[in-house]
């Protein structure tokens, strides 16, 4: 197939660091590529790919504070890959925010696929529906369940490069916090629980306002760590010398790829039922589900007790990247097939 994939211009594709959303995109890109198919990814000229490259921008608005409004510049690469949708079966847009591709489905000569990225408001998804025809992928059931009214062709859980992900039989003795410093995350309770049980917590996430106010003031260089911003390498090493996972999310989030990554090194999770945890976790195998920060605290032995060797057979198999490849190709054919169906009606 020939297939536009528009990424999100923020940083590099694959991002030096933490995105989840640039990292989804390379490896479904590749994995595109690997399979065959003639791949354009719209991204900036900064990425890494063995797709076609067709870039607007040297480099991201993360890293260039005049690049301003960000919005535009996302709108505008991807209306480079519209103005060029003659040439592609399917246009898939990462939505990194807002699917901006509504307003093109009815304009576009190939179809529009998009995979959101968040957890949506009852408000936009009213000004969404709008556009009832749009394609949407979404990347959990419990995504697709806040969608509800749009058309959502498929849900494809996330898929991780398993093989990136060293496994790590002895882990040290430390928890683990991985994800940005908001309210939203939870990382002020993950403090919480490492405080009560005694044990040390790193944290690792970029440096931001947040921080620097609500937890800095809590990290002491002994029981609280501060690491940073990991890149892979760091990332992968912190994830495999950690006895676990703290995932005390205070906001639902529509999948919580940190949980598939630790499970691909061996280690479990622990986590609060909140959003999709329990289409990622398997409880009793990969980790614990907690229904609030008592039962977190009081069951960490439980999941050190986990077997790590099962834990990442279980990632392997549920998140290995090409699952999430063939699924998207399967999403592409039906939505190519469907629009031809109706082009001929």
């Amino acid at each position: 197939m020939r297939i536009a994939h528009v990424a999100p211009v923020a940083t590099t594709i694959p991002p030096p660091k933490s995105g989840s959303v640039e990292a989804m995109t390379s490896l479904l890109t590749e994995g595109l590529v690997a399979r065959g198919h003639d791949v354009t990814l719209f991204a900036t000229a900064d990425s890494t790919t063995n797709a076609t490259l067709h870039a607007i921008y040297p480099h991201g608005y993360s890293h260039d504070a005049s690049m301003w409004p960000w919005e535009l510049y996302e709108m505008l690469n991807l209306a480079a890959a519209v103005e060029r949708a003659g040439d592609f079966d399917v246009v898939h847009y990462e939505a990194v925010y807002y699917p901006m591709a509504l307003a093109f489905v009815r304009i576009s000569p190939a179809p529009i696929v998009q995979t959101l990225h968040h957890a949506p408001s009852e408000a936009e998804i009213r000004l969404w529906s709008r556009y009832p025809e749009a394609p949407f992928v979404a990347v959990s059931s419990e995504q697709a369940r806040l969608l509800r009214g749009l058309n959502v062709v498929a849900t494809v859980l996330h898929g991780i490069d398993t093989d990136a992900f060293a496994f790590r039989e002895r882990p040290d003795d430390y928890l683990l916090f991985l994800g940005r410093f908001t309210d939203g995350k939870g990382v002020l309770q993950a403090i919480e629980i490492a405080g009560r049980v005694g044990m040390r917590l790193i944290l690792a996430a970029a440096e931001n306002d947040y921080y620097r106010e609500k937890v800095a003031p809590h990290v002491d260089g002994r029981q609280v760590i501060y690491h940073g911003e990991a890149d892979h390498k760091a990332k992968v090493a912190l994830y495999g010398g950690a006895r676990a996972l703290l995932y005390p999310v205070q906001a639902a989030e529509p999948f919580g790829l940190v949980l598939a990554e630790a499970m691909a090194c061996g280690t479990p999770v622990a986590a609060l039922e909140s959003g999709a945890v329990r289409e990622v976790v398997d409880e009793g195998v990969t980790g614990i589900i907690v229904e609030n920060v008592d039962q977190m605290s009081n069951e960490l032995p439980c999941v050190f007790d986990l077997d790590r060797r099962r834990v990442r057979a279980q990632a392997v198999a549920r998140f290995g990247v090409g699952r999430m490849v063939d699924e998207y190709v399967a999403v592409y054919r039906r939505v190519v097939e469907a629009g031809e169906g109706h082009r001929g009606g």
